[in-house]
């Protein structure tokens, strides 16, 4: 699945163009965070990699291959939820994997614990509160086993307290041996989890650096 090649990456909606040749390669380790100005493209780079939208030209390609050969979870800035139960959510997204009944029920109460939502297992999901909502989604991420994981400002809406939370279960899912690619307008946040930055602005990457030395030397104009 690794390294992530991307080569002359554009999308042009519309006849306006949001990423403008873009070029980036990842490798499989650490959390990778995406920063730049609004309207540079962020959450739209994570929905080309998804597969949720084409390119209008360029490439994605995992380890040479058009398509990822490992399994690949998003979390949205506000996810989605099934008006059914906490258990039900995660449960419900392991069901086109080659599992049991009982591997998915194991599975689904374990990363719930991981994230202190099982004791809400039978509660439904929709009564949630938006810190709790998006554990639940991380841990809907999570149990299918991601290799890839991309988040788009997993932690815009919450309280320091939700995103303190939050913090802590990507550092697990990173630990775990997922590659992670995230999304956020928060620095401090960045300076915390990041291992990399990547800069985009005006539709391109500016700077790919270990995130310590880019934020104490950026080499671009707009970093």
């Amino acid at each position: 699945m690794f390294p992530l090649t991307i080569a002359g990456l554009r999308f042009v909606p519309n006849g306006r163009t949001v990423l403008d040749e873009l070029d980036l390669e990842l490798s499989g380790e650490g959390i990778s965070v995406i920063l730049g100005p609004n309207g540079t493209g962020k959450t739209l780079l994570l929905r080309l990699l998804a597969g949720l939208l084409p390119p209008t030209a360029g490439s994605i390609r995992w380890a040479g291959a058009a398509h990822p050969d490992g399994r690949l979870a998003m979390v949205f800035q506000q996810p989605m939820m099934l008006r059914m139960s906490v258990f039900t959510n995660v449960e419900f997204a392991l069901r086109p994997q080659t599992l049991t009944a009982a591997e998915r029920r194991a599975r689904t109460h374990e990363v719930l614990e991981r994230v202190g939502l099982d004791h809400r297992a039978r509660d439904c999901a929709r009564l949630l509160s938006g810190g709790e909502r998006q554990r639940l989604a991380l841990a809907r991420a999570w149990a299918m086993r991601p290799r890839l994981l991309l988040l788009d400002e997993p932690t815009a809406a919450l309280d320091p307290t939700a995103t303190e939370a939050v913090e802590r279960i990507i550092r697990e899912i990173r630990t775990e041996g997922a590659k992670v690619l995230m999304t956020t307008h928060n620095l401090g946040q960045a300076t915390r989890l990041a291992d990399d930055i990547i800069f985009l602005a005006e539709g391109r990457v500016q700077e790919h650096a270990a995130a310590q030395r880019f934020f104490a030397h950026p080499q671009s104009p707009a970093a």
